[in-house]
């Protein structure tokens, strides 16, 4: 598997893993207006926001077949932290372990290549797969004070924020360390 720059032909393979306007929201949430999402819409979204320095789309790819794609932006102006978005995978290669592949892909280029020492992303509750790979790829939940909800499809979606530090150990508290 390798990961490369996200190039305008990979949109019409890509839009066709969306197969319903349920996991597009899910994959995408308000950033695109309608369903179906046509590969123009996305190569007009990339030229519009993706600008290759703030903002990165990438491909995930085996030998010459794209089988993944993801993006990386900086929140701030804070360059130590790198945010996921638009985490998608072959609909057809699901449950084999490209998922946590492409995030743990895309968060070692986000620590070794753009010098982050923090990479988060928000995904929707109601998306229990999506929430097991970024738990198998390292992220761990965190308390925010406020919720980011999106309205979808007559509903209120809400985010959980997840985030990963580079060379941080999470464990379990041992009993001898807890103070008396």
């Amino acid at each position: 598997m390798t990961l490369r720059p996200y190039q305008m032909t990979d949109a019409v393979i890509i839009t066709s893993w969306l197969k319903s306007e349920y996991l597009m929201r899910q994959w995408c949430a308000d950033r695109y207006e309608h369903y179906p999402v046509t590969p123009e819409d996305m190569n007009s979204y990339h030229e519009r926001y993706i600008d290759g320095q703030r903002s990165r789309a990438l491909t995930m790819t085996d030998v010459d077949e794209v089988v993944g794609y993801i993006t990386l932006r900086t929140p701030a102006d804070d360059t130590t932290e790198q945010r996921l978005g638009f985490v998608i995978v072959d609909d057809s290669k699901r449950g084999i372990g490209l998922g946590k592949a492409l995030v743990s892909m895309a968060v070692k280029y986000a620590f070794e290549t753009l010098g982050a020492t923090k990479v988060s992303l928000g995904v929707f509750e109601n998306n229990p797969s999506a929430i097991h790979c970024y738990e198998a790829a390292g992220f761990h939940r965190v308390s925010r004070q406020d919720t980011e909800s999106y309205p979808c499809l007559g509903e209120t979606w809400n985010c959980i924020e997840m985030e990963q530090y580079a060379d941080a150990i999470i464990r379990d508290i041992k009993s001898d360390e807890i103070p008396s």
